[in-house]
């Protein structure tokens, strides 16, 4: 088994979120490079077969740029926070096709006291949701099967905004109606700091990735993907 992060990753990203500035950045991009990046490059690596072994369309992909690991420099452009680093460290595992249309993916954010784990689409387009929306409508089982299972509300947690009232075209009455108001139809657990730290991590990521699994399945088959 093996560790990837260690005290020093937390150690790195606490530093960070008091001197988040591109002069104090410089001066450690050692330390992020080789208590982070190098790290979590390695985790998303050996997470390959489990991720196939979950869906053989989804990818863990570690190249350093443009694979799944993000950047650690914030999009500061519409944001009032101009701070320019991110204080965590965050990894995307997409479908095969993300850039053809909307999909789903599985999510690993590693940050001191706040780590998780997670899955499924964050802010869709209008016209995404809809589709989502009238799906979860059409094919209730589906969807209590997949996120209303005591099994699966026991380790997770669904996440995001909802509507206040029913969406246009969507009777008040629903059963499902919480679900079809929602914004975001994501779901993801903690991580605690010794999980992150310790020598089980990839296996406790496989897992929770495996948990959240038909979520993902249901989300790709709202849109016509393969799972």
């Amino acid at each position: 088994m093996s560790r990837y992060f260690t005290d020093k990753t937390f150690l790195f990203l606490r530093k960070l979120a008091r001197n988040n500035n591109k002069a104090w950045f410089e001066r450690h991009r050692r330390d992020y490079d080789e208590h982070l990046k190098q790290p979590f490059l390695r985790l998303i690596a050996d997470l390959q077969p489990d991720l196939a072994a979950i869906s053989p369309h989804y990818r863990a992909d570690p190249r350093g740029n443009g694979g799944s690991l993000f950047r650690i420099h914030r999009d500061t452009r519409w944001s009032a926070d101009k701070t320019p680093y991110k204080t965590w460290g965050g990894a995307r595992f997409f479908h095969e096709r993300r850039r053809e249309v909307a999909s789903p993916s599985f999510y690993l954010h590693i940050q001191p006291g706040n780590s998780f784990l997670g899955a499924g689409i964050w802010h869709p387009e209008p016209e995404v949701q809809r589709r989502l929306r009238v799906f979860i409508a059409d094919n209730p089982a589906g969807w209590r099967a997949a996120v209303h299972s005591p099994s699966f509300r026991r380790r997770y947690e669904m996440w995001g905004d909802s509507l206040l009232r029913p969406p246009r075209g969507f009777p008040a009455d629903h059963p499902l109606i919480e679900d079809i108001k929602r914004k975001d139809f994501t779901a993801g657990m903690a991580l605690d700091d010794g999980t992150v730290l310790g020598p089980r991590l990839r296996q406790a990521v496989a897992r929770g990735f495996s948990g959240l699994a038909p979520l993902v399945d249901y989300l790709c088959a709202a849109l016509d993907l393969e799972f």
